[in-house]
């Protein structure tokens, strides 16, 4: 007899009593979003496995002295026969009257430079066996505007050690820094990605150089997620109490980075989900869960790029602290930091949310 058949003393049952019909809803809805954002992954991915072009100069590099464009003229620049040639002169040579000089163009007032600094320059590190095309929209909405600077670092899919990878990382701030005259960058990691941007601040002194670090969906504590997958080297260093995470477990005084991660409640990477918040009484870091979406549509969908640009847009305070984002809740009681150069810095963290479904 089917023990949920309905009977007159006794009601039909669901199925699955421990999964009540509403919550299936958004799982279900997240499952199919998943499995869009995988076939659409699938189409661009050859795209984004030959390295991204670099360039020397970009729009914002202009606000540099260094960046300035070569032969750009400015008021008072002295050229063969003297300054430049004002109304008199120019009249004269017009006339062809005795001292005419050749006819050269007023100079251009020099513009007034920004009143703000520009945005630094933001570096895009993706996930596991992944390249950079998994932040062709997240790249479009932080470059709207043209503010500032992006690009996507591949890390090799031969890599076998975070450490290899954080140190390249490294190399490749360095020289984007020596490109646009900059002297610090935001970094926004998808899973593996953040892990890797993570080592870099705290392990190998990144934190000089990266404001701000974002990540989204990203092991901090390790995940449990595909036990099969341990024979990759990469996979082993993710998972809980391995000795790399043991590495970043341990003390961080004076960080000068700040933290924003974001955490999905229905990411099936993230075994379990709150492994992608970050916990460090010596880091200042904001923990954003968001509400209806999976893992590979972190990096994906609108609302996330919005906010993951409002907290670039925003940077620490200059106190070094993170700034609360709309939504996000201070914890009564921060944790304690440490004090490194004569300044303390308050080690805290925020939580907030966002419900994108």
């Amino acid at each position: 007899m089917d023990d949920t058949a309905a009977t007159p003393d006794r009601p039909a049952q669901p199925l699955h009593p421990h999964a009540p019909l509403p919550h299936l809803v958004p799982l279900l809805k997240a499952t199919v979003l998943e499995a869009a954002v995988l076939a659409g992954h699938l189409l661009l991915y050859p795209s984004g496995l030959l390295p991204e072009r670099r360039s020397g100069t970009h729009p914002t590099d202009a606000a540099h002295p260094g960046a300035a464009h070569p032969g750009a003229a400015h008021p008072g620049d002295v050229r063969p026969g003297g300054l430049l040639p004002g109304a008199a002169q120019v009249e004269a040579a017009r006339s062809g009257g005795p001292g005419a000089a050749p006819p050269v163009a007023p100079a251009l007032p020099r513009l007034p430079a920004p009143s703000t600094p520009p945005l630094p320059p933001v570096v895009l590190l993706h996930g596991f066996v992944d390249n950079r095309s998994a932040f062709v929209l997240l790249r479009r909405a932080l470059a709207r505007g043209g503010h500032r600077r992006i690009e996507s670092l591949n890390h090799s899919p031969l890599t076998c050690d975070i450490r290899v990878a954080a140190e390249l990382l490294g190399r490749h701030v360095e020289d984007l820094l020596a490109r646009t005259g900059q002297d610090r960058v935001d970094v926004v990691g998808h899973s593996l990605g953040g892990l890797i941007a993570r080592y870099y601040v705290q392990r190998l002194g990144g934190d000089l150089r990266v404001r701000t670090l974002v990540t989204l969906g990203t092991p901090h504590s390790g995940t449990r997620v595909a036990p099969l997958a341990d024979a990759h080297p990469i996979v082993r260093q993710m998972r809980p109490h391995s000795a790399l995470l043991e590495e970043l477990r341990g003390p961080a005084p004076g960080c000068r980075t700040r933290f924003v991660s974001f955490w999905s409640d229905l990411d099936r990477v993230m075994v379990p989900v709150e492994t992608a918040r970050i916990d460090h009484p010596d880091l200042t870091a904001e923990n954003v869960r968001v509400t209806g979406i999976g893992h590979l549509a972190l990096p994906v969908h609108p609302a996330v790029a919005t906010r993951v640009r409002q907290v670039l847009d925003a940077g620490p305070t200059e106190s070094g602290e993170s700034p609360t984002l709309p939504g996000a809740r201070t914890p009564e009681h921060p944790m304690r930091g440490h004090t490194k150069q004569g300044r303390t810095k308050q080690g805290h963290t925020n939580e907030g949310g966002l419900t994108v479904a």
